[in-house]
């Protein structure tokens, strides 16, 4: 239950960088709705993140969230905002993801 609370967790990194991206792009009302949204994304991941080193160790898990939110972060870049996906970014996300999969493997 531990590991799925912390990939939710992650996810909701992304949630807040993407809504820190548009609040970027807007003004007015919109932006506070972004931030708004960034706020409370923000509150969710870090207490899924706490909830969830309450059973995992916690350099594996603030490793596998950051990688999360991470790799989301950038593919959302790519997708979303338009960022180059080179060869080489492509390259790193994939390494970072097999890096994701063997913290989570040798985790007791």
């Amino acid at each position: 239950m531990s590991w799925i609370l912390l990939i939710i967790g992650g996810l909701f990194e992304v949630g807040f960088t993407t809504c820190l991206g548009k609040a970027k792009e807007t003004t007015g009302a919109e932006m506070y709705w972004w931030l708004a949204g960034f706020a409370v994304s923000l509150v969710l991941s870090m207490g899924l993140l706490m909830k969830a080193t309450q059973q995992l160790p916690l350099g594996t898990a603030y490793a596998v969230w950051t990688g999360i939110g991470a790799v989301g972060t950038v593919l959302i870049g790519i997708f979303l905002f338009k960022e180059p996906a080179t060869f080489w970014r492509l390259f790193f996300i994939i390494t970072l993801i097999g890096s994701i999969i063997g913290l989570k493997a040798v985790a007791h």
